[in-house]
């Protein structure tokens, strides 16, 4: 009897097995690729094969493959967006100068209609990151914007993972505002003390864990999770991403990046860092950048539309990010801007939304490019992506279609009648108008029967 089970299982373990093999097998034909790394390639086919690119070439076999005609479209990586607010339910935890124990994977809501819409634009992962109040804050999240998914299917779980460091005027502001309790600090040096205290406090942290595994302390010491992570920097398993604007400030960290033994993956925003691109090169450090976004407070004024043109110069690895809702479904044309101002190549310019990015959060290996072995993480665009009337036709992540404008289009009219009809619901009246639907019309009395003269005997 056990071995007629243990056959059974067998049995149904080959049946289940061959369904989970096939995956997502896609047959895109006759494009012209974007591949950022190879060059572009004419009526070129990509063939995918349980979610990773297996062949790149023409008139490729479609075998049991889904087949998408790209005949006079563009096919590009998914762009990759390395700073994000998007589906996160709250950005900052402002009480604390250092925030290192506070996680932005326990405010991420897969719901957020951001998603959706950064999808239309061809954007298939971001890196989301904590707010800009403190000199160290909290812990990044790397995503796949797998809208419809579960949150776990979300994660990319090969993402090294990543911590918020600020600078600048909105760590100054931070709880320093009238009738506000005052936090420390309240000026730049004083970001720069917190941030090397921190450091002094994680190596004497590390010191004493260490002691304690070579046998020299008895009792191990109290955990800390708000040092855990600078340990971790300490020890470049965790990446540094960098919010700031002034030159000055990002060389200030890098300095004592070096001082503690560690590099900087990512200086955020950069509006300046055009001024020490040699500098930023030289410390092995990315910039990810607004491509032509400034003026909006004082330290963001002293930027140029060159900034991403002299840091590619320079050999810094450089993205363009979005910081927003809105501009995350325009970094195709952010990128053209490149070659607009100071003449970036057009491979390079689609690298800085594409493989830079990924580069910058240390998942290059899997995505970020269109090659062989690579998830396939692609967008299908109507034209050339960086001309201004180009639309993202079909977004793929490991193969599966996340967004598709032919359905969209077609579920536009459903929906907005499902919008009309919720809308005239009681609920969703406005307060005046709620109480006054017709009551239904009362059953009119039964006539009565006129008595006759004499009475009824």
């Amino acid at each position: 009897m056990k071995s007629k089970v243990i056959f059974l299982t067998i049995i149904s373990i080959c049946l289940i097995l061959p369904s989970l093999a096939i995956g997502q097998n896609v047959l895109i034909k006759n494009a012209t690729v974007m591949t950022a790394v190879n060059g572009t390639k004419q009526n070129t086919d990509i063939l995918v094969q349980n979610g990773k690119i297996s062949r790149i070439g023409k008139n490729l076999n479609a075998g049991n493959a889904q087949v998408i005609d790209a005949s006079g479209k563009f096919v590009t990586p998914g762009i990759i967006d390395a700073h994000s607010h998007a589906m996160m339910d709250s950005v900052n935890e402002i009480s604390y100068a250092v925030t290192s124990m506070a996680r932005i994977r326990d405010v991420l809501n897969p719901k957020d209609i951001t998603i959706y819409r950064a999808l239309g634009g061809g954007v298939t992962a971001a890196n989301l990151l904590h707010g800009s109040a403190n000199p160290i804050g909290g812990l990044n999240t790397v995503v796949k914007f797998k809208y419809g998914k579960p949150i776990e299917e979300f994660l990319i779980p090969e993402a090294p993972p990543g911590i918020k460091f600020a600078m600048g005027e909105n760590v100054k502001r931070a709880r320093n505002a009238p009738g506000q309790p005052r936090r420390y600090p309240a000026t730049r040096m004083g970001t720069l003390e917190v941030m090397r205290d921190a450091f002094e406090r994680a190596k004497d942290y590390k010191k004493k864990w260490d002691d304690f595994r070579a046998g020299k302390m008895r009792t191990p010491p109290k955990r800390s999770v708000e040092l855990e992570p600078i340990v971790e920097i300490l020890e470049g398993k965790r990446l540094v991403h960098a919010h700031g604007y002034r030159s000055d400030e990002h060389l200030n960290l890098m300095k004592l990046a070096k001082e503690f033994g560690f590099t900087v993956s990512t200086l955020q925003h950069g509006l300046e860092a055009y001024k020490i691109a040699p500098e930023i090169a030289k410390f092995g450090t990315g910039v990810s950048i607004f491509v032509d976004y400034w003026g909006f407070k004082i330290e963001a004024y002293d930027t140029i539309p060159y900034n991403a043109y002299i840091l590619w110069k320079n050999g810094v690895v450089v993205s363009i990010n979005s910081d927003s809702g809105e501009r995350i479904r325009r970094l195709n044309l952010d990128a053209a801007k490149a070659i607009k101002y100071g003449g970036v190549p057009e491979q390079e310019a689609l690298k800085m939304i594409t493989l830079n990015p990924a580069k910058q959060l240390g998942i290059d290996k899997m995505t970020g490019s269109i090659e062989v072995g690579k998830d396939a993480d692609i967008a299908i665009w109507s034209k050339h992506p960086f001309s201004v009337y180009t639309k993202a036709e079909m977004t793929l992540i490991d193969g599966e279609v996340y967004f598709d404008r032919k359905k969209d289009i077609a579920r536009r009219s459903q929906l907005a009648a499902e919008r009309k009809r919720l809308e005239a619901m009681e609920p969703n009246l406005p307060p005046n108008k709620r109480g006054k639907s017709k009551k239904p019309a009362t059953k009119p009395k039964p006539k009565s029967t006129p008595v006759p003269e004499g009475g009824l005997d």
